[in-house]
């Protein structure tokens, strides 16, 4: 299994459990599995959804901002990684 990164957290809304993450390298998709790491951040999870400026889409390219729900509390600068099979 290999990991790639694909963006960092940039904010976390903890009253709905969404994390803003900032997309570089690759991108993402909505159906990825994700490893999220950080300070205090250490889990895996699939994206179910994805939205820029509260508009759903389906992948997000390198330089944009998209939001998604997360299964955990995230912090910024929580690093995000695609898992590859």
């Amino acid at each position: 299994m290999e990991e790639v990164e694909v963006g960092r957290i940039t904010h976390y809304f903890a009253k709905i459990q969404v994390g803003v993450a900032k997309i570089s390298g690759r991108g993402l998709k909505v159906g990825d599995v994700v490893h999220i790491k950080g300070h205090s951040s250490d889990f895996f999870q699939k994206i179910e959804s994805m939205q820029i400026e509260h508009q759903p889409i389906e992948e997000a390219k390198a330089g944009e901002e998209v939001a998604f729900k997360v299964d955990l509390p995230v912090r910024e600068h929580d690093v995000i990684f695609k898992v590859i099979e």
